[in-house]
C-alpha cells in the first residue's frame, strides 16, 4: 500500500502565507515527478505547481513569484511555500506523485486526499 497524506492546509488572509507538506509512506521503490494541484468550487483541477525528482520546477502562471515547491527525497515528501496569497487562490489542495511500489513493472499516478486553503479578503 502506498499512500500521500497532505498537511497544513487552513484559513489565511489576503496577503499571507501557508506551507503544505505532503508525505508518501508505504512500500515504495521510485518516485518520479511531484506536484500540487488545486481545484476551487465549480471549476475543473488545475496543475498548480510540479517538482522533478532531479528539482526542476514548474509553476502556473497564477502562482509565478508567489509559491514556491520543492522537496525532501529522503523524506519522501514535497513542500508548497505560498506568500502573497489572494482569495482567488481558495481552492482544495492535491498532492500528486508519480511513483513505483515494489514489484510494480511502471510508474502510476497517486492522490493525496486533499486539504481546504481558504484565503478571506
Amino acid at each position: 500500500q502506498v499512500q500521500l497524506v497532505e498537511s497544513g492546509g487552513g484559513l489565511v488572509q489576503a496577503g499571507g502565507s501557508l506551507t503544505l507538506s505532503c508525505a508518501a509512506s508505504g512500500s515504495i521503490l521510485s518516485i518520479d515527478r511531484m506536484g500540487w494541484y488545486r481545484q476551487a468550487p465549480g471549476k475543473q483541477r488545475e496543475l498548480v505547481a510540479g517538482i522533478t525528482f532531479g528539482g526542476s520546477t514548474n509553476y502556473a502562471d497564477s502562482v509565478k513569484g508567489r509559491f514556491t515547491i520543492s522537496r525532501d527525497n529522503a523524506k519522501n515528501t514535497v513542500y508548497l511555500q505560498m506568500n502573497s496569497q489572494k482569495p482567488e487562490d481558495t481552492a482544495i489542495y492535491y498532492c500528486n506523485a508519480v511513483m513505483k511500489q515494489y514489484g510494480a513493472r511502471y510508474y502510476r499516478d497517486y492522490w493525496g486526499q486533499g486539504t481546504q486553503v481558504t484565503v478571506s479578503s
